[in-house]
Parts: structure tokens; sequence; C-alpha cells
């Protein structure tokens, strides 16, 4: 089954499941859908940063901060957070990751979903998939920082990072 083809719950304003769409037709018609952000460290504390390939459906070619993607149909956030993070990282035995806060991200354009973001510490040897990632490393906090306006980042995983400042700033 292509990416295209993977059956996502279509949810309303409240995130309530209203329905079930292939995620190309969700894309395609801008239908709400489910998706979660986990942001990944090393035992150093560095975030894991990586660069679309340029064959995905999705923001190709694009810098991220988070690994993540679409919630199947049926599946829980926790464990899409999951399941995501050790096939974008490409290990297994990650710890589960730390759920942190949802939002609603909508760019204005017909882009528009549920996200749920995430921590987890990994101290494995990462391995990403070929086909999803370009480019990757692990970076110092200040070193990410310092290239949001340098590189050219996913809008909605920039926009979750700004959140995630936010969330740690008032959480302490």
């Amino acid at each position: 089954m292509s990416a295209a083809d993977e059956l996502l719950d279509i949810v309303d304003e409240n995130d309530r499941v209203i329905g079930q769409s292939p995620r190309g037709e969700a894309y395609a018609r801008g239908l709400r859908h489910r998706c979660v952000f986990i942001q990944a460290r090393d035992a150093e504390g560095r975030v894991f940063v990586h660069r679309r390939t340029p064959t995905k459906l999705v923001f190709p070619s694009l810098y991220d901060m988070f690994v993540g993607g679409v919630v199947g149909a049926g599946e829980t956030y926790d464990d899409a957070a999951l399941r995501e993070a050790e096939e974008e990282l490409g290990v297994s035995g990650l710890p589960r990751p730390e759920p942190l806060f949802k939002f609603l991200y909508d760019d204005g354009a017909g882009r528009t979903w549920w996200s749920s973001v995430y921590q987890v510490r990994c101290d494995l040897p990462v391995s990403p998939q070929v086909e999803e990632v370009a480019w990757h490393d692990f970076l110092p906090e200040d070193e990410v920082e310092r290239r949001l306006s340098d590189w050219e980042w996913v809008p909605d995983g920039l926009d979750a990072y700004e959140r995630l400042k936010t969330h740690r700033r008032s959480t302490g």
C-alpha cells in the first residue's frame, strides 16, 4: 500500500472523528486529520534535525526538528508517536514518547491537522529511512535556533517548535 492510500481518521475542530479517508485524498481535499510531532534528543540533549527527501508528499526537501507523521485510522496519538519515532529514527526499543500538548495547525490555505507534540530521549544509534530522510544530525539547541533563519523549515514543524518553546517557558 502506498502512503497516499493509508487510511486516516478525519476529525472536526474538536478532534472528534467524523469519517475516514485515504491520505492522498485527505491532503488533496484539505480534510482535517491527526498528526504527531516528536522531538528526539540524544544523551547530550542535542535535537535530532533532518531534511526531508524531495519525494515526500508534503513539504519535500525542507528541514524539520521533529520526527513524526500522520496518525492512522483507529490509531491513538501515543501509539502513532512511538511508531513514527521508531520508523523515522530507524530504531526499535525506543522508550514511549512523553506527550506534552496538542494544538490545531491551520495554515489558512487548506492544510489543517490536530497536532500532538511529544518528546523522547534516543540513546540508540539512529538509521533513518533513506526514502524519508536526505540528511540528519543531532544539533545543540542553540545551533537549531541559529539555523531557523538560514534553512527552509516545514511550516507545521516550525509552528510546533515555537509552541514547544512557549510550553517549556510556561511549565518551567
